[in-house]
């Protein structure tokens, strides 16, 4: 477990969590401003999501004080959007959950902040959030009969994991990138391609016009352990372009997702082996990847396996699911101290 959830003395007296407790979630980890409320820890009844691409397409990739701002300016109207759309005000929420990191400090300090004032002035318990886990609970919100152990591939813009979920708070890390995150090289290719910003949706949609094996691109790391590296990858693409710069780009775009898709699926379904887990589940950004929703079910099934995808609007960063897990960590744990702090490094487990 994290020394975030050390056990500390708990500010205020709180009820275990039951079936009705509403949670109101707040997520600044990044570059959109979220809030939502979560009953019982599955029970959606509202969620929120403010983007703030526009304000970072023009510089290609997410600018830290201009999230910040923004977070500032944005994170009180929708909370309160929030708050409208679940039919509740202040006295109908039980405990204030948000993101505590891993993430950029200065927007995470926006939310936690936030959060703080909030379970002040309505008296209610704080609960400090790791993003990481949230985008586990993420699966719960859509599918909470799901059983353990789970295998998940969390695979996003800053990370990419392989964790085993043994149960609910315990975790073991299986395998992580060693360089850059599956999400950062889709950025990367994206932007060196001219497709401009964010990469991933639009090497998704170029590459369903292309050909996926017109280009043999390298699958690093393939047969190696479970962990990951993209680096090579992304060198081999701008390498080939300079060589060949009359290549089709829907053709490179394909070959590109293609090669980074193989190495995530086999990794994945190496590792539910290893574990023999019941089921695989998709998290992150990147889950929101047509052709890996495509390749991971067809894994699933070929296996036996229980397989998972998110919704799309529960892949990207949202506060349901940091809502979810922090019902979740409110009957573990109890209260967060209102000391705790933002963590831009905050590990899993």
């Amino acid at each position: 477990m994290s020394t975030l959830f050390a056990d500390e003395p708990s500010t205020r007296p709180t009820a275990a969590p039951g079936p009705d407790t509403r949670i109101l979630g707040i997520e600044t980890s990044c570059d959109e401003t979220a809030a939502a409320v979560v009953a019982g820890g599955t029970r959606v009844l509202s969620s929120v999501v403010s983007s703030q691409v526009d304000l970072h397409a023009r510089f290609g990739g997410v600018v830290p004080e201009i999230a910040s701002r923004a977070h500032v300016e944005l994170l009180t109207p929708v909370v309160a959007e929030a708050l409208v759309e679940a039919g509740i005000d202040g006295d109908g929420v039980d405990a204030v959950a948000a993101t505590v990191g891993p993430g950029l400090v200065g927007s995470l300090l926006v939310g936690v902040s936030a959060a703080k004032a909030l379970a002040l002035v309505w008296d209610v318990p704080f609960v400090a959030v790791n993003h990481l886990e949230a985008h586990l609970y993420a699966a719960f919100l859509e599918e909470p009969d799901l059983e353990l152990p789970l295998v998940v591939l969390l695979v996003s813009g800053g990370h990419t994991m392989l964790i085993a979920m043994e149960d609910h708070g315990r975790y073991r890390l299986l395998g992580q990138t060693l360089d850059d995150a599956a999400g950062e090289a889709f950025d990367k290719v994206a932007r060196y391609l001219g497709l401009g910003y964010p990469g991933g949706p639009a090497i998704d949609r170029l590459g369903a016009t292309g050909d996926a094996t017109a280009i043999d691109f390298p699958r690093g790391m393939l047969d190696a352990g479970l962990d990951f590296s993209f680096s090579g990858l992304k060198t081999a693409v701008i390498n080939h372009v300079r060589k060949h710069p009359d290549s089709d780009t829907a053709d490179v775009a394909a070959s590109f997702q293609e090669a980074v898709v193989d190495v995530l699926v086999a990794k994945a379904r190496r590792a539910a082996a290893e574990v023999g887990a019941k089921g695989l589940c998709l998290g992150g950004g990147v889950a929101a990847n047509s052709r890996l929703r495509e390749r991971f079910l067809d894994v699933c099934e070929e296996d036996g396996l229980r397989g998972f995808l998110p919704s799309r609007s529960l892949c990207t960063d949202n506060a349901a699911m940091v809502a979810a897990a922090g019902w979740w960590r409110l009957g573990s744990d109890g209260p967060s101290p209102l000391d705790a702090g933002a963590d831009p490094n905050l590990r899993l487990g």
